[in-house]
């Protein structure tokens, strides 16, 4: 499966690693008492995301041919049928599953998928770890949430810094910085609004950026590449 439809150079090994990030996330899920750290699955997929996204925009500006617009039109017909046919479903089971007080918050939930929203909503209804998660059919949209407010931004602030001759990755990397730190503040004291919010999961999707932009040196040798793999997995 093409994992974007967009006119940038498929890259296979993306897609491995986003199997491979995806596996411990669903055992974590499924109860595997081996998996309880297999939601950092998740954080791959926000890397893996600021990577494609910025090598898209970043290729149209250098063509010059992007367009705000268009990006939010193709970012829609991608996102909302699989969204709305996971809403139309979820929503004919949730009728018949859930409690009325639990039907009611997924209600709201729904409203709160469809906005973009539902990070926000779940850090202020309650925890992700929560005993009562079972009972949230739509607890996974957090992530999706947070992708699209990023994406609210960043395709401006990329054009913007073209537009008037900044370096990319010096400002990029300031913000991942920063995210990152405030990242570590919240983790103990505020690790649920860190879990959830954009302001704390930013680095990650700037991390992915910054490796679009070649801020990494590249490795050269197979050897070594195929080492490093090794060991990140």
């Amino acid at each position: 499966m093409v994992i974007w439809d967009f006119p940038v150079r498929y890259r296979p090994e993306v897609d491995g690693l986003r199997a491979i990030a995806v596996l411990p996330v669903v055992l974590f899920h499924a109860g595997h008492a081996a998996f309880q750290g297999g939601f950092v699955g998740v954080d791959i997929f926000f890397v893996i995301s600021g990577y494609l996204i910025t090598s898209i925009i970043t290729e149209d500006i250098r063509q010059d041919r992007f367009s705000i617009v268009k990006f939010y039109e193709r970012r829609i017909r991608r996102i909302f049928p699989a969204l709305f046919a996971v809403l139309a479903v979820v929503s004919v089971a949730a009728c018949w599953i859930l409690l009325p007080a639990e039907l009611e918050h997924y209600a709201r939930s729904v409203v709160a998928a469809t906005l973009f929203a539902s990070n926000i909503y779940f850090w202020r209804d309650s925890g992700y770890f929560d005993a009562t998660a079972e009972t949230k059919p739509l607890l996974h949209t957090w992530s999706l949430g947070v992708e699209e407010q990023f994406y609210i931004f960043f395709p401006v602030a990329l054009y913007l810094l073209h537009r008037f001759g900044r370096k990319w990755a010096n400002w990029i990397a300031g913000a991942a910085l920063a995210s990152f730190v405030v990242s570590v503040l919240m983790v103990g004291p505020f690790s649920v609004a860190s879990f959830f919010l954009l302001p704390t999961r930013a680095w990650e999707l700037f991390l992915g950026a910054l490796i679009s932009l070649g801020a990494f040196p590249r490795v050269r040798s197979l050897a070594a590449r195929q080492g490093l793999s090794i060991v990140g997995i």
